[in-house]
């Protein structure tokens, strides 16, 4: 038999978050050495617990997630979200605009698919997670990376935007927090960006699932409200929010005029219904943990975990020389910038490999998200702050000596 081959959507799909270097992290694992891994945002790695609300919500609840439900998600859990997002500033939605997937990275598929042709483009920011231009491949799209500016603390560049619209541009996709940078985009920026959108009659992708983590007294501003004349798909979840990453549960909200994006709709419905339903004991506990804003609020407060890790870990990153930062403001993560000819780094993913071989901490080089320099990294901010605090020590020893080239 002919060796059996992957399929040509395949070549440009990656996952660096576990990839190669993570599978060897694995391999040292299993030889008895203590990885710190600092590749993926998982909270319950780090010892956050299960949310009393949470645990509340699911208490005897068990035989009502027996069966199927409704494809689009239990009827109270599609109405919390629903008026969660109103009370956001959401303007003219109902439970019907709502899908309920098995984490946001089942509904990016869910709304890709309907919407792309083959060849079709859809602008991406750079850098960004790696889901989002992936799934365009996979959706048999082409993903065009549109630069967010670090020396404007990670904004995205609306001149690069429009510099990469073309004829076969048919959405742009906003990570409002972002992840890798942990930054919150600005009132202006998302309205320049919007107003692109409306000119070239683009669809919207806002996925905000890190929109309950901001700190600093900022605010964030879901993309929809300021759009209410636009097709805006809303992201959202609560992996992150109420640290329930293996509960997969996330959905999406398809905001502006019904009858512009019907058809689309109905595209989303085939594939939805085709699913079946999403994971139900998840979708049990949406209502209580919508409820719960003091669980991400108290993370994010000064005091909070996600605070003061924050703070213990940009502490010691300002004085390792060879290193620069914009300081994030949301999220739990930081994408840090190296001194390539300090370093003479032409190779990022020799450097992650080279530090976890010398720290055994294992990182995430910045071509993983999607960057198109060897220069920088993202670091998670989710061990103790003591833990965190001793990893960036260790990570400004290696510096002291290293030389890729």
């Amino acid at each position: 038999m002919d060796m059996i081959k992957c399929a040509e959507r395949m070549k440009k799909v990656h996952s660096d978050i576990r990839g190669p270097l993570y599978f060897e992290a694995i391999e040292m694992e299993k030889r008895g050495v203590d990885i710190l891994k600092l590749n993926t945002g998982n909270p319950a790695t780090f010892g956050f617990e299960t949310p009393e609300s949470i645990k509340n919500a699911l208490a005897g609840q068990i035989e009502r997630g027996l069966g199927y439900c409704d494809f689009r998600g239990m009827a109270d859990a599609r109405h919390a979200i629903c008026e969660y997002h109103k009370k956001r500033g959401i303007a003219g939605i109902n439970e019907d605009d709502v899908f309920i997937g098995n984490g946001v990275s089942e509904v990016v598929s869910f709304a890709l698919t309907p919407l792309l042709n083959d060849g079709d483009e859809v602008l991406v920011p750079s850098p960004s997670y790696s889901l989002w231009g992936n799934s365009v491949y996979l959706a048999g799209g082409k993903p065009v990376f549109y630069l967010c500016d670090e020396k404007a603390n990670w904004q995205p560049d609306c001149d690069d935007i429009r510099s990469k619209i073309t004829n076969r541009t048919k959405a742009i996709v906003l990570i409002n927090p972002n992840n890798p940078t942990g930054v919150l985009y600005s009132d202006e920026v998302l309205k320049e960006i919007l107003a692109i959108a409306r000119e070239k009659r683009l669809v919207v992708f806002s996925d905000e699932i890190y929109d309950r983590l901001v700190m600093d007294g900022l605010k964030h501003t879901p993309t929809a409200e300021l759009a209410p004349d636009l097709t805006v798909v809303t992201m959202n979840g609560l992996s992150k929010s109420h640290c329930l990453c293996g509960y997969r549960c996330g959905w999406m909200v398809i905001s502006g005029p019904r009858k512009q994006s019907e058809e689309y709709r109905q595209g989303i419905i085939k594939l939805t219904s085709m699913r079946l339903c999403a994971n139900t004991l998840s979708q049990i506990v949406i209502p209580a943990a919508l409820a719960d804003e003091q669980t991400p609020a108290s993370m994010v407060s000064k005091g909070g975990r996600i605070y003061e890790q924050r703070e213990a870990a940009v502490n010691v990153l300002h004085y390792i020389d060879g290193i620069s930062f914009v300081k994030n403001n949301a999220a739990f993560y930081l994408f840090a910038k190296l001194d390539t000819n300090k370093f003479g780094i032409v190779d990022d993913k020799v450097f992650a490999r080279d530090l976890l071989h010398a720290t055994n901490i294992l990182i995430v080089p910045g071509s993983g998200f999607d960057w198109h320099k060897p220069d920088h990294f993202r670091i998670v901010m989710l061990p103790e702050a003591d833990v965190l605090k001793d990893a960036m020590i260790r990570m400004g020893t290696f510096l002291d000596t290293y030389k890729q080239k």
